[in-house]
């Protein structure tokens, strides 16, 4: 392979570190970067939140999609951001910094671990993490891609805000978009080309592949007094269930809320012949956020209200209704989708 265009087995870990470091941001937090054994980051609220997860190539994500999408490095390394950003948020804090593991095969190109580097920068920077940046990481061989990224996050003052406080009588409410990266997800998997695609059509394909949490909502909806929250990363049905499990309580929504979220899916559920509910309900990686507030407290901005929790009865057991009917609950199951 000409020498302009290098994998990396053309270059030691040193020198593909080099190319890496310039390329991300580090916030005051973050006391000691990349370069040493392990970084050294701030904890000004004496209490420290820490998230993990991964991607790996085609579990998560393929290089090459049946639409004829190509993923790139910037796809991965924003997605591998934001997941875990929303994260933090989800409990109603503030990410401070990110430790990221890359697993590649020899022939993966430089470049497109340079964009990788700059899809995490850009995604830090994008959706408001202006706190947060790369302490550091590892380079690992292997045949195939996988990303690993750890968060760590500061509370600023309040309690965290569990998926267990919900009480009857709360409101029920969402902050960010449902369904429309399971419609991205859709159109990639479809025979639909992508250069066939319209704007709107490919506006969605990015909320799969670079998706958007509100990474304000969360603290704001920690301030206004949230008794619950969680990130939909699962879909709204499945995350749903696990908040009225964790909390013993039922969750009831309202049909007309949830169809208003389907409306603009329309469009492309048509193309694929697919209900755009069933993207609303059980689809997942939006990264919104599912949160519940007491009666009488105003929604703080971004969020809005989806239905009620309501206490369970002796004959029933806790759960997601819609309208007061039984929901199955959809979503997605890492192990047994």
């Amino acid at each position: 392979m000409p020498e302009q265009h290098p994998t990396v087995a053309h270059l030691t870990e040193s020198e593909l570190l080099a190319r890496i470091f310039p390329r991300l941001h580090r916030s005051p937090g973050v006391l000691l970067g990349p370069g040493d054994d392990a970084a050294l980051v701030a904890s000004p609220d004496g209490r420290t939140l820490i998230s993990i997860d991964t991607q790996t190539q085609d579990q998560d994500f393929r290089l090459e999609w049946n639409n004829g999408y190509r993923t790139t490095g910037f796809d991965v390394g924003w997605k591998a951001a934001a997941q875990n950003l929303s994260d933090i948020n989800a409990m109603g804090g503030v990410p401070t910094s990110l430790v990221v593991s890359l697993t590649m095969p020899p022939e993966t190109p430089v470049a497109w671990v340079e964009d990788f580097a700059d899809g995490l920068t850009a995604a830090i920077a994008g959706l408001g993490a202006a706190d947060c940046s790369v302490a550091g990481g590892d380079l690992g061989r292997g045949r195939e891609l996988a990303v690993t990224v750890a968060v760590v996050g500061s509370l600023g003052g309040h309690p965290p805000v569990l998926r267990s406080g919900a009480r009857a009588g709360d409101v029920v409410a969402v902050a960010g978009t449902l369904g429309r990266a399971a419609a991205g997800l859709a159109l990639l998997e479809s025979p639909v080309p992508f250069g066939s695609l319209t704007e709107e059509q490919r506006a969605l394909v990015a909320s799969q592949c670079r998706p958007t949490p509100p990474l304000a909502a969360g603290p704001s909806a920690a301030r206004s007094g949230a008794s619950s929250m969680m990130d939909i990363s699962d879909g709204l049905m499945r995350d749903a269930g696990r908040l009225a499990a964790s909390s013993g309580v039922l969750l009831d929504f309202d049909p007309v809320a949830l169809k208003s979220h389907a409306v603009p899916l329309e469009p492309a559920a048509a193309l694929l012949g697919l209900d755009p509910l069933g993207w609303v309900l059980g689809g997942g990686e939006d990264h919104g956020l599912l949160a519940t507030f007491p009666a009488g407290i105003q929604l703080p901005q971004g969020f809005t209200a989806i239905g009620s929790v309501q206490a369970v009865g002796d004959s029933q057991r806790g759960g997601v209704r819609i309208a007061g009917q039984a929901a199955d609950t959809v979503g997605w199951d890492h192990f047994a989708d």
